[in-house]
């Protein structure tokens, strides 16, 4: 029973940390505590989000549309995707710290065919996923430079501040928030900000933190959106 449970702490501590909270019983000792935290809560930021963007895709299925939802918002958050996870895997950071980003794409993908699928273009949807799929495969590979995959990773300080930013753009234009979710953007906007920390304690890469704090101001802005643009439908062209 014991040796379980030490498995199971070893999940969000080190063997030090261990030793210093259940032998030494110094269950103040700051550095762990950070770790700890850190730790346990990018863990639960991964398995959150395995169905942040349920939500999102279910409403599409539901209206059998995608309006509202900026194709190229989405194509560009989706390089943000293909950038950060292939970097964080290249850089062997742990998984707790870039999981969540290996889910959103999927699920982001996902919503990106799904756009093109109500448009009537089935076969480039398909097109579309397997593109995203053969990207990955060989961003992680390792064929790409480690010096090419943290320009990628750089870049995406302005890319996800413009893909979101279309997004906003295009809700402003027609005055409504189409078939965005309010649970899908406020959960990206609380996991940004939880990444902030994250990032700091367990990988100090400066690139990284600076994009998720970018990352939490754009959200913001689409939270603000689809809490502002409550309940009003989109334009129709003829108004």
């Amino acid at each position: 029973m014991a040796g379980l449970f030490k498995q199971l702490c070893l999940i969000v501590l080190t063997e030090a940390c261990y030793d210093e909270f259940f032998i030494k019983f110094n269950f103040l000792h700051a550095p762990c505590l950070k770790a700890a935290v850190s730790k346990g809560l990018g863990l639960a930021i991964v398995a959150g989000s395995v169905l942040v963007k349920v939500p999102q895709i279910v409403k599409i299925l539901g209206a059998r549309s995608a309006e509202g939802i900026s194709f190229l918002g989405t194509c560009l958050e989706l390089f943000a995707l293909l950038a950060t996870v292939s970097y964080n895997y290249i850089m062997k950071y742990p998984f707790s710290a870039y999981g969540d980003g290996f889910f959103l794409l999927i699920q982001t993908a996902t919503i990106g065919a799904l756009v093109l699928h109500y448009k009537g273009a089935t076969s480039k949807a398909i097109a579309f996923l397997l593109t995203i799929l053969f990207s990955l495969l060989y961003l992680c590979s390792g064929l790409a430079s480690v010096t090419a995959q943290w320009y990628m990773q750089a870049s995406n300080i302005p890319i996800v501040f413009s893909g979101k930013m279309v997004q906003a753009w295009s809700n402003f234009c027609s005055g409504s928030t189409g078939q965005l979710s309010l649970i899908t953007v406020l959960l990206l906007f609380l996991g940004s900000i939880a990444r902030i920390f994250t990032s700091i304690q367990e990988t100090g890469d400066m690139v990284i933190i600076i994009t998720y704090m970018v990352a939490t101001v754009a959200n913001g802005v689409l939270v603000g959106q689809v809490m502002y643009y409550w309940n009003v439908p989109v334009k129709t062209k003829k108004e």
